[in-house]
C-alpha cells in the first residue's frame, strides 16, 4: 500500500510542473514582465517535470523499450529538420541571393542607384499615399532598400492619417515622396498606367542628398538649340539637366564678354553663324582657369572655333558620316550612323553594346597634343559599313578613295588637360618693367615680336610669365588698353604696383582649378526633342554634362529598362492554318497513333 501511495505522489507532482509552467508564462505574459515572480514559477515547474520523467521512466523501464526509442530518433530527426529550416531561414534573411532571369534585367537596380543608396549620408524615406500596394512598385522599392539599411519605405492611407497627408501636400491618391530630415520632395504621381519609376525615383533622391547644384550655361546667340519646346529644340536635354539638379541658364557672349565665375559647364549646342573671336577667347580664358566646355558641332557650319580646338588636338572634319550597314536606325537612312562600339570613358562606361544614333554627323580627326589627354567616345563600324562621304549633292552614295575617308569614324571626343603649376611663381618672377599680362592677347594684333602668335596656342595660361622675360620692353604698352580696357588705361604709367593686382585674379583661380575639361560631339540633333528619349542618346549627353562639371561622384544617366517586344505578328492565313493544325490536324495524328498501337497490341 506505501509503494502504490508513493506511485500516486510522484504522479501528482509531476502534473504539478506543467502547472507551474502554464502559471509563469501566464504571468510573464500578461503584466509584460519577466521579473522574478514569472521565473521562479518556470524554473520550478521545468525542474519539477524533468525529475518526474526520469521517475517515471525508472520505474516503467521506458528508456529500454523499442518504441521509446523509436519515438526519440523521429523526435530528434525532427528537432533536427527544424533547427536547418531554421538556419536557413536565418541565412535567407540576413544574405540576399537573388537571379533576374530576364533579358533587360527589369528585376535589377541599376548600377548607378545601387551605388547612390549605398552611401546614402543619412536615413531616406519613401512614403506612398495610396490605398493599393502594387507588387511591381513593392518590388522596386524592395530593391532600393536591400541596398542600405538607411532606405525605408511606407504605403499610407490618406483618408486614415489626413494629417500625414496635410503635412506632406497631399493633393491626390498615388504621390510618392521622399522625405530627409527637414528635406521633402515629390518624385511623382502614379496610377494604373504610370508605375514608380527608377529613373524618377533615383534622380529625386540624388537631388535630395546632394546639397550642392552646379550651374550650366547654354551659348545663345548664333542660331544655337531652342531652350523651349520647339521645332528642334533640346527643351527636353534642359529638363534633364534640371532632373539631376544642374541650374541651367542661357548665355549670351556678345553682352557679358565673360563666362561667369561660378559656370560649372557651358554647351555650345549645334551653332549655325559663326562665334565673334571675342566670344571664342571668352571661352579659350574659361577653359585656361579650368573650365568645362560641350561642344556640338553640326556638318555644313563653321562655328569658328578652330583656333580653340587646334589647342586640344580637335578638328571638326567638313565631311558627312555615313553607314550603310543595314543596322543604321529604320527611317533615317544611312545619314544616321548608329554607334555601338564606345570608348573606355566614365561617359560610356555602362553603355555596353547599346544604341545611339546621330542624324547629319561630322567626323573629328584628334591629334596629340603634349598635355591633353583624349578618349575617342563615339566611334562607327568600320569600312566598307560606314565612311566620311565628301560629295553632299549627289543623291547616291558611294565610297570614293580620292575624297572619302574610310570608317571608323569618330564622332565624339573628351578630352582633359592639367594646369600647369606655372602660375604659382609669377609674382615672384615677374619683374617690375613688364607688369601686364597684355601680350598675351596682343599676338594677333602686334605682329612685330616674332614668337607671340606661338606663344598663345602652347602656353595659353602662363604665357604673361614668358612674354615678360623675353621682352622687358615697354614698346606694347601704347596697345595695352585694347587688350585691358578696364585696369590699363589710368596704370600703364611707370607705378608698378598698381598694374599688379589684375593678373593676381587669374592667378588663384587657376590654382584653384586642376583640370579642364571638354567633349566634342560631331552632332547635335541627338539630344533635341523626340531624338533625346530614343535608345541612349540622352545617356551621351547627360552622363558628357556630368562628367564635365567633374562631380564624378555623382551618379550618371540610367536607360529605361523596357521588355523586349516578343509578340509574333500573323497573317489571316497564317492564323487560319494554325487553328486547323492545332484542331483538327494534331488530335487526327494523336488519333491515328493510337489507332496503331493498339492494332499492334491486339
Amino acid at each position: 500500500m506505501k509503494i502504490v501511495a508513493k506511485k500516486k505522489l510522484w504522479k501528482y507532482l509531476f502534473w504539478l510542473g506543467p502547472f507551474l509552467i502554464t502559471v509563469g508564462l501566464t504571468v510573464g505574459l500578461v503584466s509584460d514582465q519577466w521579473g522574478l515572480i514569472p521565473l521562479v514559477f518556470l524554473i520550478t515547474g521545468i525542474v519539477i517535470s524533468g525529475l518526474g520523467i526520469i521517475w517515471q521512466s525508472y520505474q516503467s523501464n521506458w528508456w529500454n523499450r523499442r518504441s521509446t526509442q523509436a519515438g526519440t530518433n523521429a523526435l530528434v530527426a525532427t528537432l533536427a529538420v527544424l533547427a536547418i529550416l531554421g538556419l536557413i531561414n536565418f541565412l535567407g534573411t540576413r544574405y540576399h541571393l537573388r537571379a533576374d532571369l530576364t533579358e533587360a534585367q527589369l528585376f535589377t537596380l541599376a548600377p548607378q542607384s545601387r551605388e547612390l543608396v549605398r552611401v546614402l549620408p543619412q536615413p531616406v524615406k519613401v512614403w506612398v499615399f495610396d490605398i493599393n500596394q502594387n507588387p511591381q512598385d513593392r518590388e522596386l522599392l524592395e530593391n532600393y532598400q536591400r541596398q542600405s539599411s538607411k532606405f525605408k519605405y511606407e504605403y499610407i492611407d490618406p483618408q486614415a492619417r489626413p494629417g500625414l497627408a496635410e503635412k506632406f501636400g497631399v493633393k491626390d491618391y498615388g504621390e510618392v515622396y521622399l522625405e530627409s530630415g527637414d528635406k521633402r520632395q515629390l518624385v511623382q504621381t502614379i496610377n494604373e498606367n504610370e508605375r514608380l519609376s527608377e529613373i524618377r525615383l533615383t534622380g529625386r533622391l540624388q537631388q535630395l542628398t546632394n546639397s550642392t547644384t552646379a550651374k550650366v550655361y547654354l551659348l545663345q546667340g548664333h542660331g544655337e538649340r531652342q531652350l523651349s519646346p520647339g521645332k528642334d529644340a533640346i527643351s527636353q536635354a534642359v529638363q534633364g539637366l534640371s532632373d539631376k539638379n544642374f541650374t541651367t541658364s542661357p548665355l549670351n557672349l556678345g553682352e557679358t564678354s565673360k563666362v561667369p565665375q561660378d559656370a560649372a559647364v557651358v554647351i555650345v549646342a549645334g551653332p549655325k553663324r559663326g562665334l565673334f573671336e571675342g566670344e571664342v577667347k571668352a571661352l579659350q580664358e574659361y577653359l585656361n582657369r579650368g573650365g568645362n566646355l560641350l561642344l556640338m558641332i553640326d556638318p555644313n557650319t563653321d562655328p569658328k572655333l578652330n583656333s580653340l580646338l587646334q589647342e586640344w588636338g580637335v578638328r571638326l572634319d567638313n565631311r558627312l558620316a555615313v553607314d550603310v550597314s543595314g543596322e543604321s536606325v529604320v527611317g533615317l537612312g544611312p545619314a544616321a550612323p548608329l554607334v555601338t562600339e564606345y570608348g573606355q570613358h566614365p561617359i560610356t562606361k555602362d553603355f555596353g553594346n547599346g544604341n545611339s544614333f546621330y542624324p547629319i554627323a561630322r567626323p573629328l580627326e584628334i591629334t596629340s597634343v603634349p598635355g591633353v589627354q583624349a578618349t575617342p567616345l563615339l566611334r562607327t563600324k568600320p569600312y566598307p559599313s560606314s565612311w566620311a562621304e565628301s560629295d553632299l549633292q549627289s543623291e547616291k552614295l558611294e565610297f570614293n578613295a580620292d575624297k572619302d575617308l574610310k570608317g571608323p569614324l569618330t564622332l565624339g571626343v573628351a578630352l582633359t588637360r592639367k594646369q600647369t603649376p606655372k602660375s604659382t611663381s609669377t609674382p615672384q618672377a615677374s619683374p617690375t618693367p613688364s607688369p601686364l599680362p597684355s601680350p598675351t592677347t596682343q599676338s594677333k594684333t602686334s605682329p612685330t615680336p616674332s614668337p607671340s602668335p606661338k606663344t598663345p596656342q602652347a602656353l595659353p595660361l602662363p604665357s604673361p610669365t614668358t612674354q615678360s622675360k623675353t621682352s622687358p620692353n615697354p614698346s606694347p604698352s601704347p596697345k595695352t588698353p585694347q587688350a585691358l580696357p578696364l585696369p590699363s588705361p589710368t596704370t600703364q604709367g611707370k607705378a608698378s604696383p598698381t598694374p599688379l593686382s589684375p593678373p593676381s585674379s587669374p592667378t588663384s583661380s587657376s590654382q584653384t582649378a586642376t583640370e579642364s575639361r571638354l567633349v566634342v560631339l560631331g552632332n547635335s540633333d541627338f539630344a533635341t526633342d523626340g531624338l533625346f528619349q530614343q535608345q541612349l542618346n540622352g545617356d551621351v549627353f547627360l552622363n558628357s554634362v556630368t562628367w564635365l562639371s567633374q562631380q564624378d561622384r555623382q551618379p550618371l544617366s540610367i536607360r529605361p529598362k523596357e521588355p523586349k517586344n516578343r509578340r509574333i505578328t500573323l497573317t489571316t492565313a497564317q492564323g487560319n492554318l494554325l487553328i486547323l493544325l492545332s484542331l483538327l490536324l494534331l488530335p487526327l495524328i494523336g488519333f491515328a497513333i493510337a489507332v496503331i498501337i493498339w492494332w499492334k497490341r491486339r
